[in-house]
Parts: C-alpha cells; sequence; structure tokens
C-alpha cells in the first residue's frame, strides 16, 4: 500500500529526504521524524465510529470484513467496543473514513 501525505507539498518533501536518506546523507533518527511530519496520522476508532463508518458505505458487517480482510467477528467485536482495531486494519479504516470504502478495495 502506498502511503498517505498530509499534502502534495508534504508528498514531494517526503520523497526528497527519502532520496537524502537512501543516499546516506540523513540519518535513519531523522527520517523518522520526518515521517512523522509529513504521513498522515492514524488515530483510533471508537465502536460507534466504525458501525457508523460501515452503515455510511452502506455494506453488511461480513462485506466490511471481506474488503478489510478481516473475520466478520472482528468487525463484530470492534462495533462492541470488545476490542479496538490497530495497526493495518486501523490505517485502512483511516483510508475508508476519509476516502470511501472503495478506495481500499
Amino acid at each position: 500500500m502506498s502511503k498517505t501525505y498530509k499534502s502534495d507539498m508534504m508528498r514531494v518533501l517526503h520523497e526528497g529526504m527519502a532520496d537524502l536518506y537512501e543516499s546516506g546523507l540523513v540519518d535513519k533518527a531523522t527520517m523518522r521524524r520526518f515521517d512523522a511530519r509529513c504521513l498522515t496520522p492514524t488515530e483510533p476508532m471508537t465502536g460507534e465510529e466504525i458501525a457508523a463508518l460501515r452503515e455510511r458505505e452502506r455494506v453488511s458487517q461480513s462485506v466490511f470484513a471481506r474488503t478489510l480482510g478481516v473475520s466478520l467477528n472482528t468487525v463484530s467485536q470492534w462495533e462492541r467496543g470488545e476490542r479496538k482495531a490497530t495497526g493495518a486494519a486501523l490505517k485502512l479504516l483511516s483510508l475508508a473514513k476519509a476516502h470511501g470504502l472503495d478506495y481500499v478495495r
């Protein structure tokens, strides 16, 4: 999956900095700080927010789960607040929230 940037300007700046990193002119710690400033942050989502996203997209829990690559049980637990979405699943949820579910298909 490609990186999502805060803006086109941040994308261009980040690509330039990545080139400097690859050439050895920028160290790993600096690159990490730069990543944090340029890349879109992933905010935690509540069960209610996940359910509202799914309902906004007008899909069942089953279709939602298949689209995100998780189990139906996982989506159900997220929506009931029994589990929290983390990692790649949370990133996909954030992208779907911002751009629609078709964006992550």
